[in-house]
């Protein structure tokens, strides 16, 4: 998904990641493409990762039969972002409700459902774009990630599209699990991961307590998406995520009387220095600057060898906002 040009900058760099901690993270509402409103959790304002895991963004549920009139596409529904690049970075795509069609450089075409894992690998470069189909289901629910990629792989591996439709899932403690990257309580996803990762879809039955069993090296966090949790003494509801760090092997989530849903997002603590704007994810300030010139080359010249142009996308990509005045420089992973 594109970050837009209403976004603000948003530079990461190393940090040095805290034992066991409990801390809430609060979104900040973003408008996505032309018509979506999103909840954005990652980059936060007190911590921008979480393991590798760089950005997050929970959006919906929206009623797709409600015709929008605002923003930038009067009466359009549900969601439409245009082709826009990404660099050294996965795209993660988790639907809850809806379908979204997606589309890319390297040619790939399909659809988004619910439980079905999209991951999409930058590599040096790739493009897509993803809208709301006039046949899609009434109501659109779901979460956008990017992982962040090493420095060992992020501009060498090839540009690519996985699709995983029948992910590998558990029963824990009155807990239903489906592991959508890396591994839980021993059961793990085929997803490609490239630093230690976990992405987990859990929900828990009303009134019950998951004892979570956790990696000690690993940080972690959850992003409730339907109903609510106790952990310690932080009650997270809709839309809400708790941080709770590294150096533990287990910890325990309260469902509510109503049960709880959420998403697990964790991994080793990414060390290495990133900066990150718009779209782009670089080491430096010229490495933005670069990939926001083929960028912009690509969409004059109808796509290059960096950024091939979506085939199949009826519309024009979504062009690069204006670089800051000022240089781009890390920062540190949590302020």
């Amino acid at each position: 998904m594109s970050d837009l040009e209403k976004d603000p900058a948003e530079v990461v760099g190393s940090g040095d990641c805290e034992g066991p901690a409990l801390e809430m993270l609060e979104a900040r509402d973003v408008v996505l493409g032309r018509t979506t409103k999103v909840r954005r959790l990652l980059p936060n304002k007190n911590r921008r990762m979480v393991g590798a895991w760089c950005f997050v963004d929970h959006y919906g549920p929206d009623d797709l039969t409600q015709r929008v009139d605002s923003y930038d596409a009067p009466g359009e529904r549900g969601m439409l972002v245009p082709p826009h690049p990404h660099t050294s970075l996965q795209t993660v795509s988790w639907l809850f409700e809806g379908e979204i069609e997606h589309r890319d450089s390297v040619g790939s075409h399909a659809l988004i459902r619910p439980g079905e894992l999209n991951i999409m690998t930058a590599g040096n470069g790739i493009a897509h774009s993803e809208v709301s189909t006039p046949t899609a289901p009434p109501r659109l629910h779901g979460a956008q990630l990017w992982v962040a990629l090493p420095d060992s792989v992020r501009t060498t591996i090839p540009p690519a599209f996985n699709a995983y439709a029948d992910l590998p899932q558990l029963e824990l403690d009155g807990a239903r699990v489906t592991v959508m990257i890396g591994t839980v309580a021993g059961v793990t996803s085929p997803a490609p991961a490239y630093t230690p990762l976990v992405g987990a879809d859990i929900t828990i039955e009303p009134g019950r307590t998951l004892a979570l069993p956790l990696t000690t090296s690993n940080e972690y966090a959850v992003l409730v998406v339907d109903g609510s949790l106790s952990v310690g003494d932080l009650t997270p509801g809709f839309g809400e995520m708790v941080y709770f760090g590294a150096n533990r092997d287990s910890i325990d989530l309260v469902a509510s009387d109503n049960g709880v849903r959420f998403l697990l997002l964790g991994g080793e603590p990414f060390e290495e220095e990133l900066v990150m704007w718009w779209n782009f994810i670089g080491r430096s300030h010229e490495e933005i600057v670069a990939a926001r010139n083929d960028w912009q080359s690509a969409i004059n010249a109808g796509g290059n060898d960096r950024f091939p142009m979506v085939t199949g996308y009826d519309g024009d990509p979504l062009p690069a906002p204006t670089l800051p005045a000022i240089a781009l420089k890390p920062r540190p992973r949590r302020r």
